[in-house]
């Protein structure tokens, strides 16, 4: 399996599944999940044709597959009854915000969080998700050819959303988008950049009310495996829905294939934050939240075992794209309508290294291309990469989604198994060649 210079990594698959093929030629040997994006679109109908109904057993198009805003105005006290007599969660509010025991905090405490939890362990998911749910949009996309459904997340009060690029595009260039807003107002909108190799785009409002609640921005670096999350989106078309669960896991590299309008043909790679809250259909672009009502990820894919009938559901293994990342292409998005990605400039395949006593897996340069940040740093051809920055690396993909969530600019530390010894070598990202 190998990557190409451009950051290309293989698709994932589970046993069982159809494998395919990277732009390199070589087969994938990861045993990962295989992804589907998460929007529902329902089968192409006629031009002269109404708009067909969604059917009962939404057909989305198949592709295989770790960084504050407004405070709310007023305080809403909501009870969930326990043995203990009970655990309380509250909105924010300024200057202060009152805590469930009735003292009061400094502003400056967690200025960012929409919602004080009292119990950390017991959640007032009823509190988060009256926070969190009036930033968290449906969107529809339609056009002569196709249309479908999809979640997105509201940035800002300009009426930036963020969602994902199989959701803004999914029907095509020409489709008109609306957006409805958790009360159930609707605004048309328009594209203000799309970025196909990390699945993620933005939609402007074309008349943004005033009173938009831009989403609270979290830190999805600080999030620890076993730690409870809420999912809020449109699964199905059924909009505002929120499922709770837990971080299963955190730096999983996962691909939902090549998308066909990125350059190159490049395969969507993330380092993705894998869920146990229910994924469904339609919840792409939607919001992945803390109990603190904190964005940590935009949800874009579900595991799959692999139906020939291409048709997926929630079978527990969500993932989501980590905020840090997300917000980070989606400020380029808004500024250019395009975004930059990190480089390297290595093709990588699959492989083991002895590393002590033991045998790793690890990401094996087969080529360092000239004049690129990997051969300015000393890398060579035979390099083992077992970890960037300190994580984990196990595979080729695992290199690819490790270089793909970074930023231009950004100096990483390889660690490096060269002939039986391990290294690291500082690497500082440029920006990947248009060609």
């Amino acid at each position: 399996m190998t990557q190409t210079p451009t950051g290309v990594g293989p698709t994932a698959t589970l046993p069982g599944s159809v494998s395919q093929t990277p732009a390199s030629g070589s087969r994938p040997t990861e045993a990962l999940p295989t992804a589907y994006p998460t929007a529902v679109f329902p089968p192409p109908f006629p031009p002269a044709g109404p708009p067909s109904p969604p059917a009962s057993t939404p057909q989305p198009a198949r592709r295989h597959g770790a960084r504050r805003v407004a405070e709310l105005a007023t305080v809403a006290v909501l009870a969930a009854g326990l043995a203990s007599g009970g655990t309380y969660a509250v909105t924010r509010t300024s200057p202060a915000a009152v805590s469930s025991t009735g003292t009061t905090q400094p502003q400056n405490a967690n200025p960012a969080a929409p919602v004080i939890q009292a119990a950390g362990t017991a959640p007032d998911w009823a509190a988060t998700a009256k926070a969190v749910s009036p930033s968290v949009v449906a969107i529809k996309v339609t056009s002569a050819q196709a249309e479908g459904e999809g979640s997105g997340v509201i940035l800002d009060k300009a009426g930036h959303i963020i969602t994902n690029n199989h959701v803004a595009t999914g029907a095509g260039s020409a489709a008109t988008i609306t957006v409805t807003l958790d009360d159930g107002r609707t605004y048309p909108a328009t594209i203000a950049g799309t970025d196909p190799s990390t699945d993620l785009a933005v939609l402007t409002l074309s008349a943004p009310p005033a009173d938009l609640v831009p989403i609270s921005i979290g830190d999805s670096d600080a999030l620890t495996v076993g730690q409870p999350v809420m999912a809020v989106g449109n699964p199905l078309g059924l909009a505002g829905t929120v499922t709770t669960g837990i971080v299963s896991a955190l730096n999983r590299p996962v691909s939902t294939g090549s998308d066909s309008t990125s350059r190159g043909g490049d395969p969507v790679v993330t380092n993705a934050i894998q869920t146990s809250a229910a994924i469904n259909p339609g919840n792409s672009g939607g919001a992945l939240v803390t109990a603190n009502g904190q964005l940590v990820g935009i949800n874009s894919s579900i595991a799959s075992l692999g139906s020939s009938s291409g048709q997926s559901g929630n079978i527990g293994i969500g993932f989501a794209i980590p905020v840090t990342e997300a917000k980070a292409i989606a400020d380029q998005l808004i500024a250019t309508g395009s975004a930059k990605h990190a480089y390297l400039g290595v093709s990588s395949t699959d492989g083991t290294v002895t590393d002590g006593g033991a045998q790793r897996a690890a990401a094996v340069l087969r080529t360092v291309a000239p004049g690129t940040p990997a051969a300015t740093a000393g890398l060579r051809s035979g390099d083992a990469v077992v970890a960037i920055g300190g994580e984990r690396v196990d595979s080729s993909l695992a290199l690819v989604a490790s270089i793909r969530e970074r930023r231009v600019g950004d100096t990483v530390s390889l660690t490096v198994v060269r002939e039986g010894q391990r290294q690291q070598i500082d690497v500082t990202l440029v920006a990947r060649p248009a060609a």
